[in-house]
């Protein structure tokens, strides 16, 4: 049966990307969302929408009944599940093709057995895939024993699921009970199974995975391979096609090795075999890690360096169509890397933030590709991964493709909510980078900054920059005297005046008006002057002429806050009131929830003591565990929540008074 109806059971900018292929397939496409997606940029991309209901993903796009009743109400007759949410449940690909609705993905049994990795790794040594040794979690297990037989560091993880979420590093024996409960207790909130195994941990490998296709005539291919080794928190910031280390005959193995994978449960549709690669040149190990039974994050560099469209593959194998070429059909192209944007921190351990999208705007030119999830006024929310958008570069060499997606980053206006885009610009630029040094240790290895440190001379012209065009907004809009121009005085007064504020640093402004338009501008108490001129300004873009230097930016104002964009990249300034402000004074000691979150435990009490760097509070924020600690040594005097509460960015939880030294 020929796909007509699609509805994409997913949401942001994996469900934009399934829209955008059908349609060009000439296929009507349904979105389902929850309340707070109503007006998600994804939701309007469709043809249809269906309201979900809810706020949580467990309310909405993890209720596999509700979505399918949506599609049975529009008569949709395919379903695409995107990547996570119900992506490799294999319960609800089996109700799907019950219902009589095509699956775009592998059949329920393969999911399923792919779905365990402990049952998974069992599969692939009776296929002879290379695989590390492991061990199940169980009662009758001496858990001490077995990790002294495997060795520290070792990993615990989760048998269900994947994205980082179960996983800890355990480098001591005393640590290691520890570990089995955060990420047995981690995997049960995500996926609703707590079963963890032990592996051997490969400190500084490479994770290198193979895309496959697989028709329902039997014929499997695969598409060569992507390497995702720059990883925070187990999950991918930055992935590119091809490896930088593979040599051809190691691509045939790993290759080969994935085919052969597939081919040992039945595999139908796209699906990606990850690898762990141990070592340089054609004597590096590989090693097993997992079957991602659906699309990947990461699927557009392959699709840049090959030219498939996989989404494309996805529905004319869900069709029944056969894959139409061979092996030695498919070659690759240049080079590809993707970078994953997200509302995070890097310089507060990659925490994510929320808040609003007050602008985005691609960079018109380099031209990458962009698959986003936002628009400017985006929400961004503690109840779905923080990731914002995917920025794909391709160019005909390596190095090319890194510094390309870098300045279009840089290029990129992107402005509300703190982001890893300096971080990643940084990385890309890094001479370990650029020399292919990228082990799953890069970003604990190697000192990447995670904000951009502007100068001195960039915060000045920029401020001067906002200055004037601060100025000619106001006059823009004056009521009275509109003919006079900006700045004019009738006798000598002194300068007018702005104060900005750029993190710690404060920038004052003094201007005063001279012929012809132009402004003499004083910074501080300098005697130093400068000529600026505005000499545009249309919307948010305007060109300055400063001394004998002319460029060009934009300059919005959301409240008191200045967002610019320049050729070095963005900067937020905060207009200074010219009232005072009353003193806002923290409370000592205080220990805050740095984002959005629910308690999960408390580990201390009123009265007790403790140490710098004890566990004090325990909570979940947008899916993953988060530690409060000490700061110092000193004693509990308040406890300010309690287990099960919701939280707010900045919210006090426990008070500690400081120890007398």
């Amino acid at each position: 049966m020929t796909i007509r109806r699609l509805l994409v059971a997913n949401r942001g900018e994996i469900a934009r990307r399934v829209f955008r292929t059908a349609k060009e397939m000439g296929i009507f496409t349904v979105a389902v969302h929850s309340d707070g997606d109503s007006d998600a940029p994804f939701v309007a991309d469709a043809d249809l929408g269906v309201a979900l209901g809810g706020t949580t993903a467990s309310e909405s796009y993890l209720d596999g009944e509700k979505i399918l009743a949506a599609a049975i109400s529009v008569g949709a007759d395919a379903i695409h599940p995107g990547y996570g949410f119900l992506s490799e449940n294999a319960d609800f690909a089996k109700a799907v093709t019950d219902a009589g609705i095509t699956w775009i993905g592998p059949p329920p049994q393969a999911i399923a057995a792919m779905g365990d990795k402990l049952a998974a790794k069992r599969t692939m040594v009776d296929a002879e895939v290379p695989t590390l040794p492991s061990v199940e979690v169980s009662e009758s297990v001496d858990v001490g024993a077995i990790g002294e037989e495997i060795g520290f560091p070792l990993l615990v993880k989760a048998s269900a699921g994947g994205g980082g979420k179960g996983m800890r590093v355990v480098d001591d024996k005393a640590d290691l009970e520890a570990a089995i409960s955060g990420a047995k207790r981690e995997a049960l909130n995500a996926f609703g199974n707590d079963t963890v195994f032990l592996e051997r941990y490969l400190a500084t490998p490479r994770h290198v995975e193979i895309q496959v296709l697989g028709d329902q005539h039997g014929k499997v291919l695969h598409c060569f391979e992507r390497e995702c080794s720059i990883q925070r928190r187990h999950q991918k910031v930055i992935e590119e096609a091809p490896s930088p280390v593979l040599s051809e005959s190691l691509r045939n193995q790993m290759g080969q090795a994935a085919v052969a994978a597939v081919e040992a449960i039945g595999y139908v549709s796209a699906g990606t075999v990850e690898f762990l690669l141990d070592g340089d040149g054609d004597e590096a190990e590989f090693f097993f890690l997992e079957v991602n039974t659906r699309l990947q994050v990461e699927h557009p560099v392959t699709e840049e360096v090959t030219g498939l469209d996989l989404v494309r593959e996805q529905i004319r194998i869900a069709n029944g169509e056969p894959l139409g070429y061979e092996q030695t059909d498919l070659s690759i192209s240049g080079h590809s890397i993707e970078a994953r944007l997200y509302a995070e921190d890097p310089a507060n351990d990659f925490l994510p933030a929320t808040g609003c999208i007050d602008i985005w705007k691609p960079a018109a030119t380099p031209q990458v590709r962009y698959d986003s999830g936002i628009e400017s006024g985006s929400e961004v929310s503690v109840e779905f991964d923080p990731m914002l958008a995917k920025v794909v570069s391709h160019a005909p060499t390596r190095t090319e493709a890194a510094l390309k997606l870098a300045l279009a980053l840089e290029q990129t206006r992107l402005h509300g909510v703190v982001t890893n885009r300096d971080f990643l610009v940084a990385t890309l630029r890094n001479e370990e980078f650029l020399s292919g040094h990228t082990t799953t240790d890069f970003i604990s290895r190697v000192e990447i900054p995670g904000q951009r440190v502007p100068t001195q001379c960039e915060l000045e012209d920029a401020a001067i920059a906002v200055a004037l065009v601060s100025q000619a907004e106001n006059r823009a809009v004056a009521d009275v005297l509109a003919f006079m121009p900006s700045g004019f005085r009738n006798s000598s007064m002194p300068s007018q005046q702005m104060v900005l504020l750029h993190g710690e640093t404060e920038l004052t402004v003094n201007y005063r008006p001279v012929r012809g338009g132009s402004f003499e501008i004083r910074l501080g108490d300098t005697e130093e002057t400068k000529l600026a001129t505005l000499l545009s300004i249309d919307d948010s873009r305007f060109e300055i002429q400063l001394d004998d230097i002319r460029a060009s930016g934009y300059a919005n104002k959301f409240g008191n806050r200045w967002c610019v964009d320049i050729p070095a990249g963005g900067l937020t300034f905060i207009e200074k009131s010219r009232f005072p402000e009353p003193d806002i004074t923290d409370i000592e000691g205080g220990l805050t929830a740095p984002m959005p979150g629910k308690i999960l435990a408390i580990e201390v009490d009123e009265g007790d003591s403790v140490d710098t760097g004890q566990l004090l509070v325990l909570m979940e924020a947008m899916k993953m565990e988060h530690q409060i600690v000490a700061a110092f040594d000193g004693a509990v005097t308040e406890v300010r929540v309690a287990v099960g509460d919701q939280v707010d960015n900045g919210e006090l939880l426990v008070v500690i008074a400081a120890t007398d030294t």
